[in-house]
């Protein structure tokens, strides 16, 4: 499997290696065949619906004590997984027309598309795989494929198979777009004097920054080496961690102490949504089983972050130790 996800990052790369503009119609392919995946997957469910099958639940599903709460925790940390291209456009703001408009758009827009995808997908393949099969083949870790079982009873085997290849190209378009946005952040901070030169660079021919997509390809291709649950558990703790509940109590910092600094982004509801994430991240970072290896993680990255920033700020005399 490892080979087949270093071959994948590397077409990734060979794609995004290119202006911007040129980039629209290859996003536009690979979003049809996501959307086209999910409208089968949900029509295949819903027109062999089993409603006693979908609501089976088991006895005790929603008492709440630890065990509930528990699995909640664990399964919120897969949901923000699975919603985290909805932020992907802030990456592109610099490319973005009317950004103070169109991004706080794209943003609601792909979380309410999102979230009503999500549901409809899970009520729909419950509704003809059992819950306790799903459970089963997961305690077990064996090579279990919910969508291609799915459709194996519904249509058949060749469903089965196309099926297969059809995930393959919606995890692809994750990849795509990911990346596409993710080489734009240490490209941005280059800029801003906050990380290596080199990563400032652009295309000479097609204006992009390559070498921040050349690195982050390279360590995409490092990480094809872990286990894909484990990567994602971290992947998602850190992020909380270091980013998410940091933005979140730093906007509440801006907003006490720098109440004249010009913000073009209204928070509807302030300071309530920005309370309820912070409460949410704790919620998932704590409330899970065996959640202390991945706040090792995070805890290592923030010691040794924090060390080359003070390391940095002794030689530039900057905050907290300018003059």
């Amino acid at each position: 499997m490892a080979g087949q996800a270093i071959a994948a990052c590397l077409l990734v790369t060979l794609l995004l290696y290119r202006r911007i503009g040129r980039i629209g119609w290859i996003s536009q392919w690979l979003w049809l065949g996501v959307m086209g995946t999910l409208a089968w997957v949900i029509f295949a469910g819903f027109t062999h619906f089993n409603s006693a099958r979908a609501f089976d639940f088991p006895p005790g599903a929603f008492h709440l004590g630890r065990p509930f709460l528990t699995g909640l925790g664990a399964a919120l940390l897969v949901g923000a997984y699975d919603y985290w291209g909805y932020y992907n456009v802030c990456f592109l703001g610099g490319e973005v027309k009317d950004p103070t408009r169109n991004i706080p758009r794209a943003l609601i827009f792909s979380i309410l598309a999102v979230a009503a995808i999500y549901l409809a997908m899970n009520i729909s393949i419950l509704g003809v795989v059992p819950w306790r099969e799903l459970d089963a083949a997961a305690k077990a870790n064996t090579n279990f494929y919910v969508v291609s079982l799915m459709m194996q009873r519904v249509y058949g085997s060749f469903a089965a198979r196309l099926a297969a290849v059809l995930i393959m190209w919606t995890a692809f378009a994750s990849v795509f777009s990911l990346m596409l946005g993710y080489s734009r952040v240490p490209y941005a901070a280059a800029l801003d004097g906050n990380y290596f030169r080199a990563f400032a660079r652009v295309h000479p021919r097609h204006q992009f920054p390559h070498i921040s997509l050349l690195a982050l390809a390279a360590v995409a291709i490092v990480f094809c080496f872990f286990r894909l649950q484990d990567v994602i558990a971290a992947l998602v703790v850190i992020r909380m961690a270091l980013q998410f509940l940091a933005q979140a109590i730093g906007l509440l910092l801006l907003r006490a102490r720098h109440p004249e600094t010009p913000r073009p982004f209204r928070m509807w509801l302030y300071p309530l949504p920005a309370l309820l994430a912070i409460a949410g991240f704790l919620y998932v970072l704590f409330y899970r089983e065996h959640f202390t290896r991945q706040l090792t993680y995070a805890l290592v990255i923030a010691v040794a972050g924090a060390g080359i920033y003070f390391i940095r700020a002794i030689r530039r005399h900057e905050w907290p130790l300018a003059a």
